[in-house]
């Protein structure tokens, strides 16, 4: 439930911050970026943000599935659908992780 405090984000500037850190990205590697990890230790939505609570479930994601559910998504862009995103940000928290250094 959304309070007050409640972060309002503007897609268009999300957007717009995206395509600058994916800028960035593509100038120090190139066009493709390789993960070094496939899987990831992943915490379920309802226990995500129920931060008084620790989770008491955390389940395996793989970058892979995520990255073909996207690919599916670009080969058939009329089934997009909202739980997309999650799988991106399996995929960008990833690459993130990957280029830190």
């Amino acid at each position: 439930m959304a309070s007050d405090n409640s972060p309002q984000i503007p897609l268009d500037q999300l957007r717009r911050a995206f395509e600058l850190a994916l800028r960035h990205i593509e100038a120090s590697t190139g066009n493709v970026v390789t993960l070094e990890h496939d899987y990831f230790w992943s915490t379920p939505g309802d226990e995500l943000y129920d931060v008084p609570n620790e989770p008491s479930t955390l389940t395996i994601g793989q970058l892979s599935e995520s990255w073909q559910h996207l690919e599916d998504l670009l080969a058939h862009e009329d089934r997009a659908v909202g739980y997309h995103l999650v799988w991106l940000a399996d995929v960008i928290r990833a690459i993130g992780h990957s280029t830190v250094r």
